[in-house]
C-alpha cells in the first residue's frame, strides 16, 4: 500500500537531472532571489491516522459514490495524468474508458462537456489552501458558521472537517459528472429535483449505498468513534475520509526545487536561470507566490474559452466570467483563481478550460495576456470527439465572447526572449516531484469493498 521511503529517496537520486537538480549541494556564495518562499513543512498539512487514510483511499477509487457507480473521484483525478485527466474539457457521466483516451457511451450519451479543465489535486489538503474551484466558490470564510462559504449556503451540512472535505462532496452532486442524467438513478432523480441534503437527499441515498456494505461499515466504526456509538454513516464521513486521502496520497514537496530550498540540492544552470526569470524578470512570482505558487486570488488573464461555458441548459451563450459568477461583481469578470504550479509539467492541458495542450503556448499566451485570441486554434485542445449541442469554438458574442475576455485583462505583457521562456520551462520542470511521477505516496487499491472495477 505505503510506497517505502527508500524507493523515494532512490527515485529523487535517479531523476534529479531530468527534473532540473544538478548532483552536489549549492555553494556558500550561491546568489538566491529574495522572494523565495519557505520550504513547506509537516505543520502545512494536517495529519490524519492511517485508518482514516485507507478508508479514504477505498473511497476514492470507489465508483459506489456516483449516481450509476460507473464512476470515481480517480476517474477524471488520476495519477497517470498528474491527478487530472489529460482532457482539456472531461467527460464524466456517460464517458467509458481513461484520460485522453475516453470517448462517449453509445448506450448512455453524454450531455455535453465538462465545462471546465479537471484541476490537478497536488497539496490540495494544504492548510495554505483557502479557495477551491476556478472561481472560488469554495473558500475558507470564518464569518460562516460551517467555516465555509459554499453554493448551498444555509443548507450546507455540518460535519464537514476541512475546506477540501466540503469540496469533495460537489461532484456527487453534479450530473455531467458523477450524479448521472435525470432518472438514471436514485441519485440522479434526487439530484435534479433539488433534493441535495437532509433525510432522503442525494447525500444520505449515498452514504446509506456505503454504510450497507459491511466491510465499509465496519471501518467507519473504527475510525470515528460516534459512528461506533450507534450514529449512521453520513456523507460527510465519506467526504472527510477522502479528503484525509487526498491530503496524505497527494502532498508534493520533495522537488528538487525543494530540495533546493532546503539547501539539500542545487539546480541545474537552466533552472536556475528560470528561477531567476521567475521571481524576477518574469515577474510569475507576483500571482504564483508562496511554497504552493498561489496567492489564492483571482485573475483575469485573457485565456481562450473553450466548450461550453459555464451557462444553464437553456442558456445560448457559452461564456465562462469566472469569479464573477460567485461575486456578482463585473470587475471579476472573467477572473479565474491562481493555480498552483505544483507537478505543472505533468498535468497538461492548461487555462481553466483546458485550451492549451502545450505548456510553451500556453507559456506565450500568459505573458502576453489576451494574445492568444485571435488567432487560437482549438487543435491546442485535447478533446475527444463527441456530439455537442454547442460548438466548441465559438468566439462570436453568443458564444465565449473573446471581445469581452480582452478587454478584462489588467496585467501587463511580460517580454521574454524564446531562450528565457525556455530556462522558465527548466525552472518548472524543477517543480516536478518524483512522488508525483511515480503516481503519489500510495499505490492503487487492489480492489474496494463495493467489489466494483477499478479505473487503472
Amino acid at each position: 500500500m505505503l510506497r517505502k521511503l527508500s524507493l523515494a529517496a532512490t527515485a529523487l537520486c535517479a531523476l534529479g537531472l531530468a527534473f532540473g537538480l544538478s548532483h552536489g549541494v549549492p555553494r556558500a556564495d550561491e546568489a538566491r532571489p529574495a522572494n523565495l518562499p519557505a520550504p513547506l513543512t509537516d505543520a502545512d498539512f494536517p495529519a490524519h491516522p492511517m485508518a482514516e487514510v485507507e478508508l479514504g483511499r477505498q473511497l476514492f477509487w470507489d465508483k459506489i459514490i456516483s449516481g450509476n457507480k460507473n464512476i470515481a473521484c480517480a476517474t477524471c483525478h488520476h495519477p497517470r495524468f498528474g491527478t487530472s485527466d489529460g482532457l482539456s474539457l472531461g467527460m464524466g457521466e456517460g464517458g467509458i474508458g481513461l484520460g485522453p483516451d475516453r470517448k462517449p457511451d453509445p448506450k448512455d450519451y453524454p450531455e455535453q462537456r465538462i465545462p471546465r479543465n479537471a484541476p490537478a489535486l497536488w497539496n490540495t489538503g494544504a492548510r495554505g489552501f483557502t479557495v477551491l474551484f476556478d472561481d472560488g466558490r469554495i473558500e475558507v470564510d470564518h464569518t460562516r458558521p460551517s467555516g465555509f462559504r459554499t453554493p448551498l449556503e444555509d443548507e450546507m451540512v455540518k460535519g464537514f472537517a476541512s475546506l477540501l472535505s466540503a469540496q469533495t462532496m460537489f461532484p456527487v452532486l453534479a450530473n455531467d459528472e458523477m450524479a448521472g442524467h435525470y432518472h438514471e438513478s436514485d441519485v440522479s432523480a434526487l439530484v435534479r429535483q433539488g433534493r441535495l441534503t437532509g433525510p432522503g437527499g442525494a447525500w444520505s441515498v449515498i452514504a446509506k449505498r456505503v454504510a450497507d456494505i459491511p466491510q465499509y461499515k465496519s471501518q467507519f466504526e473504527a475510525v470515528y468513534p460516534e459512528i461506533a456509538a450507534g450514529r449512521p454513516v453520513a456523507f460527510s464521513d465519506i467526504s472527510n475520509a477522502i479528503a484525509a486521502y487526498m491530503t496524505f496520497d497527494f502532498r508534493s514537496d520533495t522537488s528538487p526545487f525543494d530540495a533546493y530550498l532546503r539547501h539539500q540540492g542545487a539546480l541545474s544552470a537552466s533552472a536556475q536561470k528560470g528561477m531567476d526569470v521567475f521571481f524576477g524578470k518574469g515577474q510569475c512570482s507576483t500571482c504564483h507566490s508562496g511554497p504552493l505558487f498561489s496567492d489564492m486570488k483571482f485573475h483575469a488573464m485573457g485565456d481562450p474559452q473553450i466548450g461550453p461555458g459555464k451557462a444553464e441548459r437553456f442558456e445560448l451563450h457559452q461564456m465562462d466570467k469566472g469569479r464573477m459568477r460567485v461575486s456578482n461583481d463585473p470587475k471579476d469578470a472573467f477572473a479565474f483563481r491562481t493555480p498552483s504550479l505544483r507537478n505543472v509539467t505533468l498535468t497538461a492541458p492548461y487555462g481553466h478550460a483546458g485550451a492549451y495542450r502545450d505548456l510553451s503556448d500556453y507559456l506565450k499566451q500568459h505573458i502576453h495576456p489576451g494574445s492568444g485570441l485571435k488567432d487560437y486554434n482549438i487543435s491546442s485542445a485535447v478533446l475527444p470527439d463527441m456530439k455537442v449541442g454547442k460548438p466548441d469554438y465559438n468566439p462570436a458574442e453568443n458564444g465565449a465572447n473573446y471581445a469581452a475576455i480582452e478587454n478584462a485583462v489588467s496585467a501587463k505583457p511580460v517580454d521574454l526572449t524564446d531562450q528565457e521562456l525556455e530556462e522558465l520551462k527548466s525552472f518548472l520542470k524543477s517543480l516536478e516531484d518524483p512522488v508525483a511521477v511515480s503516481g503519489g505516496r500510495m499505490t492503487i487499491p487492489e480492489t474496494v469493498p463495493s467489489g466494483l472495477s477499478i479505473d487503472r
